[in-house]
């Protein structure tokens, strides 16, 4: 595994700007939140098709079946997605996206531009049509297109590293302690939205990340271009997101708080 060392020591510096990001010192009401998480659904949601990309590219979903080439790697990917797409939640399934969705409608955030770019979708157009249209962000917007400009390459070591590397939540105590704070003065409305950050930080410690870390190096094997090309998607997927971070703290800067929808 002296590789995935290798690729996490190249990462340090850009983590380290992730986990200080002035973002998480900007909450201070729950209108601030809302604003937020009306960004990050977006990121919330085009996770589900990076991991989609790799369950495709991992498995075999086409009839009739064939097995794929790689064993370790498909059962990784398809328990990764048991847990992404069809989580547990007070006795239900649900993905972590329509968690996320429960959460925001539970908070008081807008939903309208993220069901707008679904509805979209789900009509048959483009996702580049579908968010140009919805009302997203820019951040949002510039977020999802990164995202797509990997699953485009169609190179899987490439969208494995955006995945892990990309996706690591590094969640400081002083935002958990705004959103307990927030949820005891809201009587609890927040308690969705704690129960997907808690959940996260279970399942990327203890589960989901060491799978990622083994499909990857499956996929790269001993092959030092594929593991620089895997280094370089994971790095341009935490400039990314730190280019997501700055675009909503420059909206809670400049853009007057959304009234809560409730």
């Amino acid at each position: 595994m002296h590789h995935v060392e290798a690729l996490e020591s190249r990462l340090a510096p850009l983590y380290a700007r992730l986990a200080a990001h002035p973002l998480y010192l900007s909450f201070e009401t729950v209108e601030d939140l809302q604003l937020f998480m009306q960004t990050h659904v977006f990121a919330v949601w085009d996770f589900m098709s990076l991991l989609k990309s790799l369950q495709r590219a991992l498995t075999c979903v086409d009839v009739p079946w064939t097995p794929s080439a790689f064993p370790e790697s498909r059962r990784l990917v398809n328990e990764i997605v048991l847990g992404e797409e069809s989580d547990l939640y007070e006795g239900r399934a649900l993905s972590h996206f329509e968690l996320y969705r429960l959460a925001m409608q539970q908070c008081g955030a807008s939903t309208v531009a993220i069901d707008a770019f679904l509805r979209g979708i789900a009509d048959g157009e483009s996702w580049e049509t579908s968010i140009a249209d919805c009302g997203a962000s820019p951040a949002a917007r510039a977020f999802v297109g990164e995202t797509f400009r990997v699953i485009a390459t169609g190179e899987t070591h490439r969208i494995a590293a955006a995945f892990t590397f990309g996706r690591e939540d590094l969640i400081p105590d002083m935002f958990r302690g705004f959103i307990r704070d927030q949820n005891e003065r809201l009587s609890g409305r927040l308690a969705t939205f704690r129960w997907y950050l808690d959940r996260h930080i279970e399942v990327d410690g203890d589960e989901h990340g060491p799978m990622a870390l083994r499909m990857i190096a499956e996929l790269c094997g001993d092959d030092p271009v594929k593991w620089q090309q895997a280094g370089d998607a994971a790095a341009a997927a935490v400039e990314a997101r730190i280019a997501l971070w700055d675009g909503i703290l420059a909206s809670l800067r400049e853009t007057p708080a959304p009234a809560p929808v409730y």
